[in-house]
């Protein structure tokens, strides 16, 4: 395993974090009577699974149902336990406690998760889902969460104080920025080869020393367990997992991966990428070259470059309807250039249902809308006139299909 320096935490952190987000029994917030033994055993080989590979940081949260509380039969005899092979510490936690108006509430919760996990203590606390700028004044107003996050960290119950988001990359900035409460200790964002839209917020993290851990980029990253054929014989010879993890632990700016295990093989695709780091360099440009290429073969060079540019936000006055149209094009043209339509309609259809976690609406109600009311929304992009036909061209190939997120289901 390889470790990096989680920013100024000063933890040594394997760069696979193991997620805590698919293995567990139910996404109701239920008593572990519910758990089968069949579950739990999975769950406590996948743990031990990770430790044997030197996975030392195990990542979840209050709002992943039953997940912690079967932690909590697992971790606390694993606590002290260096992973086979010597690694720089002990096992790493982390829990995550979404903002509240009433701090006390946050508190309340954050004690209670504690409990389930059967720790004294959490390495990590993460204030879970600041996706709006009102959740990040929850968080770092005058006496908000992080205020009360830093108490429980004076108590000894938390180690490092950061956040986890699924927001826009202006609002990440804001809250990477801020230096109210003394800030966040770490970032927990989107960012991967389909979507790098982030950067800047990972540049402002590293500049505040800031531990940087990537969300989901073997699955929120392209669903790459299970790629497209197309998608595959453009990565060769590597596997698009395995190409996607080489793409981030390329930069030294991103510290770990989250790797959310459902089982104890999942770890072997990201884990053959490591002996391959030291020639990323060598391995990556044809790759590259590839998929640029398929893009600009498939949506014109023009359009994949500048797609997003002078697009309305989805919530601005001037838009048709809430449209989110810089996710709707980009799934759009990752179906067409690299046939990622199963993707394409996951997270398509989760616009509409996923709340804060994934804003705006997709493109079905696009025909309710004039032509000068779509004229008037997307007169600032270069493809104005394009626009409408590409929505409908994406709704289309890419709706009707409701789907929740998993935490829903």
């Amino acid at each position: 395993m390889l470790y990096r320096r989680f920013g100024r935490t000063e933890l040594e952190m394997p760069v696979f974090s193991c997620g805590g987000m698919r293995y567990q029994q139910s996404w109701d917030d239920a008593p572990l009577d519910v758990v089968e033994d069949e579950n739990q055993k999975n769950l406590r080989a996948t743990i031990h699974r990770a430790l044997e590979l030197g996975v030392t940081h195990v990542e979840t949260a209050r709002g992943y149902g039953t997940s912690e509380r079967q932690l909590g039969l697992v971790l606390p005899e694993l606590r002290d336990q260096r992973p086979e092979g010597g690694g720089p510490d002990g096992l790493i936690i982390q829990t995550k406690i979404a903002p509240h108006a009433d701090p006390k509430e946050f508190r309340r919760q954050t004690l209670d998760s504690l409990q389930r996990l059967r720790l004294p203590r959490v390495d990590l606390l993460g204030l879970h889902g600041i996706n709006t700028h009102e959740l990040l004044w929850h968080a770092v107003r005058p006496g908000g969460c992080l205020e009360e996050a830093r108490k429980l960290q004076k108590e000894g119950r938390v180690g490092h104080v950061g956040f986890s988001t699924h927001g826009s990359t202006d609002l990440i900035v804001d809250a990477v920025s801020t230096e109210l409460a003394g800030g966040f200790d770490y970032v927990n964002l989107h960012w991967y080869y389909i979507n790098q839209w982030n950067w800047p917020a990972v540049l402002a993290a590293t500049e505040r020393d800031m531990g940087v851990f990537i969300i989901s980029p073997s699955n929120k990253g392209g669903m790459l367990y299970e790629p497209p054929e197309k998608l595959v014989r453009l990565c060769e010879p590597l596997h698009p997992l395995v190409f996607n993890c080489l793409f981030c632990l390329r930069r030294p700016e991103v510290h770990t991966l989250s790797l959310g295990a459902a089982r104890p093989s999942d770890f072997d695709l990201q884990m053959s990428s490591l002996p391959l780091l030291e020639r990323a360099d060598e391995l990556l440009p044809p790759v590259l070259e590839r998929l640029s290429q398929a893009m600009a073969d498939a949506v014109g060079p023009d359009v994949a470059e500048r797609f997003r540019e002078g697009l309305p936000q989805w919530d601005d006055g001037d838009n048709a309807g809430y449209i989110n149209t810089h996710v709707v094009l980009w799934l759009r043209n990752l179906a067409l250039a690299y046939d990622m339509v199963e993707y394409g309609k996951m997270r398509y259809n989760l616009l509409g249902n996923g709340g804060h976690w994934f804003s705006g609406l997709g493109a079905a109600s696009l025909d309710s809308y004039s032509s000068d009311r779509l004229q008037k929304a997307y007169k600032k992009s270069p493809f104005a006139e394009q626009i409408p036909a590409w929505l409908r061209e994406a709704d289309a190939l890419l709706g009707g299909e409701e789907v929740q997120r998993l935490s829903q289901e």
